[in-house]
């Protein structure tokens, strides 16, 4: 009897002391994309997303990125580019936490079709990721492919889906997979508002994500133009 009042006990404290992983909450992902025209050929990706565990609060993640894109053509882009990451990899706090510092750069071509009124767009990417841990670093390759499929609905608003799949080149092969459901609404001609969700797939865990994107695509070359 004193053996099963242990092992009970143990069970108890156990599942008391289990870390909350934030899976039964609903987060928010808070996203700007740019991408600046500065010659016929070359454009420039700026992009800031802010990421967290809820909806309004509690702090995952904060990502940088910015990156070069040469335009073979137009349904074709190269681009070589520099993320900086943070994140705290815990849904609840904990006294003196660390959070992660991670030094990102990648390489990416995109590829567009059409196919009656749907566009399609094919990303692959590769990701040199130099991790620093607090106490520890580590540096990680990673592979990743995204198909995108948009619908436009009118001459304002449109649906956007996508599937990324993550694919590590160390250790596990799978790393985590997005789908990815929007609708999206043009502001200007250059400009758009897109508001979506996203399941957010490992190999453990499945999270839920709200996201709201903007994308502000100026022409920076109408700009640098001195008038006549």
């Amino acid at each position: 009897m004193r053996r099963i009042t242990l092992c009970f006990a143990i069970l108890i404290s156990a599942v008391g002391f289990a870390q909350n992983t934030g899976e039964d909450d609903w987060g928010a992902w808070y996203m700007y994309f740019g991408t600046n025209k500065v010659s016929d050929k070359l454009s420039i990706h700026s992009e800031a997303q802010i990421r967290f565990y809820e909806t309004t609060g509690n702090f995952n993640q904060l990502l940088l990125r910015t990156g070069l894109n040469y335009h073979i053509n137009p349904d074709a882009i190269a681009t070589f580019g520099y993320a900086y990451i943070a994140t705290d990899g815990t849904f609840e706090e904990f006294p003196n936490e660390i959070d992660s510092k991670e030094n990102r750069i990648f390489q990416q071509l995109i590829l567009k079709n059409k196919v009656g009124q749907f566009l399609f767009e094919h990303r692959y990417r590769l990701e040199q990721r130099f991790i620093d841990f607090g106490e520890t670093t580590d540096t990680q390759h990673r592979a990743r492919y995204r198909l995108q499929l948009t619908l436009p609905l009118t001459n304002t608003f449109f649906v956007n889906v996508y599937d990324e799949v993550f694919i590590n080149l160390q250790d596990d092969i799978f790393g985590q997979n997005r789908l990815y459901a929007a609708i999206g609404v043009h502001i200007t001609e250059n400009s758009n508002l897109q508001l979506g969700y996203l399941k957010n797939h490992f190999n453990e865990a499945n999270f839920d994500r709200i996201q709201v994107g903007f994308f502000y695509n100026p022409d920076l070359r109408r700009k640098s133009k001195s008038p006549n």
